[in-house]
């Protein structure tokens, strides 16, 4: 027989229920997880219960010093906050202090922030010009052999495939072209492409102006004044009459007045001029490579800088930017290596074009025969910030989008990707700080706060047996089962969105309690009334129910609502406070609607639950026996 219209099954709630429980600790044991039963069933921890990594960023502008504007510092925080959540959202925290540093607060001790603050400043430049960056000012052999497939010597330039293995133990890697990648793109240089000291000296100086001529700020020129008193009128002198790297053999005492500039800092060698980096043979890769940020971010300049540390070029003005690439990704090639697929704006194709056409037509002579590949075409140098990725050789027009490509692991590439996806920052950085955080006092912190919370649970608890009796077992119940849905909840999403829990997100938990224990008290109080008004408690389970249902939804809403809008508007740790609390709102109403109600149901059927000293309904059943009295009218119209 079919039931009456409009009575529930608790059973089907009560079903539901256990159907969430089934799959949500399915989940827990069995999606994502690995190592014992234990192990599993602990969530992710945060920044101040486990510990993690403090970095501590200082922004400048340029060489000058000056400190950043608000609105650049801010841009680049939230430009660095999207690559830290690359990492997961693992309530990573991001903050500006002062108007210069960033400090980023990342959970898990030894964790490698370094890229995260690296401007990821893209251009591809020209190479001009070859030469040696051991910065050893010492005679070169008499003899120069013509280049040939013979063993490259110090100042060749770095050979690609399985040939000799760079100084990093990897291949170099080079731009190809996007599609099929049968025909020929770029190739990487040519080992035979060796610069030597005669062959600088007799090329021509007509490939650009030198970078000396351009106007430089009046901060900038009075360091290299400075620059100029520490290595001496004489070597300075010499130096500035180079116009192409210094030919030891024809002037053995060049060496002597050059010795002075391999003495110079990164920082002073930073603010010499272009051609003077790449003239002076006693400034080595040692000093270029740990140039200042943004010491060649000018795309308007020509610039010197090194690749694998051992071969250094002058590079032309760079033609084509990161704002012309449209997006990036680390993908896999054809032959299963992680790559980085470059997809350009319609601008930025139009240059990247222009670019490879002049390179691969050698137009205008403009790259000397020291800089060429192996057939003879120009190289063209993938430069991210201060350092060359590849310069290979074009070897055609490249019109449609490009890979750079090398050697890289998958977290090399998808680093690399998301630099130059999210953006290069508007300001350049300084690592001046980076520790492990200890989480003792956090941990102290947590035994102080989880026992604070399991005395006022226990007081709930003594209170609510006290008071509602049989009732007060569904508040524990209640309590229980709510509690149990939030932690299979924290450890599913930490390991599927990298959610850490932290004392503000446990403080958030405990608040959302009370508002738990508000729904019982609405809901019990109103069922009291139905009972005093004359209805039986079996009708007036359901009756006060559907009354108290309005109150206690609304009051979760406000509590939801007032969640996420403090979520939206905050920071680092007070999200994860909204969150959690969110979370825990959201769960606690979906065990009212499946277990209280329900659960209560079954009670009403009950005879304990017409026992006033077991029910816990108190006073209520007794002036339900008493003789009805009649109602004030005036009241009943009220």
């Amino acid at each position: 027989m079919a039931p009456p219209q409009g009575q529930m099954r608790p059973g089907r709630q009560l079903a539901v229920l256990g159907f969430i429980f089934v799959v949500l600790y399915l989940l827990v044991f069995f999606a994502g997880a690995s190592g014992s039963w234990k192990d599993r069933l602990e969530p992710k921890l945060g920044l101040d219960l486990i510990g993690g990594t403090r970095v501590t960023l200082e922004a400048t502008n340029s060489v000058d010093g000056k400190p950043p504007t608000a609105e650049n510092l801010e841009e680049a925080r939230e430009i660095i906050e999207s690559r830290v959540n690359a990492f997961g959202v693992a309530e990573a925290e991001v903050v500006t202090e002062g108007n210069r540093n960033i400090v980023i607060s990342l959970p898990g001790e030894n964790r490698n922030l370094d890229d995260v603050g690296e401007a990821a400043e893209l251009r591809f430049r020209k190479v001009l010009k070859a030469a040696s960056g051991s910065g050893v000012a010492e005679a070169p052999p008499a003899a120069t052999p013509t280049p040939s497939g013979s063993a490259a010597p110090t100042g060749s330039a770095t050979p690609s495939g399985a040939a000799t293995p760079t100084p990093t133990g990897s291949a170099s890697p080079k731009v190809t072209s996007s599609p099929s990648g049968g025909q020929g793109g770029m190739a990487p240089a040519s080992p035979s492409a060796t610069p030597t000291p005669s062959a600088s000296a007799s090329a021509t100086p007509s490939a650009a102006p030198t970078a000396s001529s351009e106007p430089v700020p009046a901060s900038l020129e009075e360091q290299r004044k400075l620059v100029e008193q520490k290595v001496g009128a004489a070597a300075w002198q010499a130096a500035n009459g180079l116009q192409a790297p210094a030919d030891l053999t024809a002037d053995p005492s060049l060496a002597e007045k050059l010795k002075p500039f391999g003495t110079l800092s990164p920082q002073e060698v930073a603010v010499l001029p272009a051609q003077m980096q790449f003239n002076v043979p006693t400034i080595g890769c040692a000093q270029l490579d740990q140039r200042p940020p943004a010491s060649i971010s000018d795309p308007k300049q020509q610039v010197v800088s090194c690749e694998d540390g051992a071969s250094k070029y002058l590079l032309d003005q760079a033609k084509v930017l990161g704002t012309d690439v449209s997006d990036a990704d680390a993908v896999l090639d054809q032959t299963n290596a992680w790559v980085v697929s470059l997809d350009f704006t319609n601008d930025g194709q139009g240059k990247w074009t222009s670019l490879t056409r002049e390179a691969f037509n050698n137009e205008g002579q403009a790259c000397d025969a020291t800089a060429l590949g192996q057939d003879g075409k120009c190289r063209v140098a993938v430069v991210l910030d201060n350092e060359i990725v590849s310069s290979p050789e074009i070897q055609g027009v490249l019109t449609g989008n490009s890979q750079i490509t090398g050697q890289f692991t998958q977290k090399d590439a998808s680093t690399l990707a998301g630099q130059l996806r999210y953006g290069a920052l508007p300001v350049t950085f300084e690592q001046q700080e980076a520790q492990n955080v200890t989480a003792t006092l956090g941990a102290s912190h947590l035994r102080a706060g989880l026992l604070a919370a399991g005395i006022g649970m226990l007081l709930v608890i003594i209170y609510a047996f006290f008071y509602y009796r049989l009732l007060g077992s569904v508040i524990f119940l209640s309590l229980i089962l709510s509690a149990l849905l939030v932690f299979g909840a924290l450890v599913v999403l930490g390991r599927q969105i990298g959610f850490t829990l932290t004392l503000a997100g446990i403080a958030g938990m405990i608040v959302s309690l009370g508002v738990a224990a508000d729904s019982f008290v609405i809901y019990f109080e109103r069922l009291k009334d139905e009972i005093r008004e004359g209805r039986s408690p079996r009708s007036a389970v359901p009756r006060a129910w559907i009354r108290a249902r309005r109150t206690i939804i609304s009051a979760n809403a406000i509590t939801l609502l007032s969640a996420v809008v403090l979520y939206v508007v905050s920071v680092g740790t007070v999200k994860g406070f909204a969150f959690a609390l969110g979370l825990a709102t959201v769960l606690d109403l979906v065990v009212v609607f499946l277990f209280r109600h329900p659960i209560m149901t079954m009670f009403a059927r009950t005879r304990a639950f017409l026992s006033p000293r077991v029910s816990g309904l108190g006073r209520a059943l007794p002036a339900r026996n008493q003789p009805t009295q009649p109602r004030n009218p005036r009241a009943k119209e009220a």
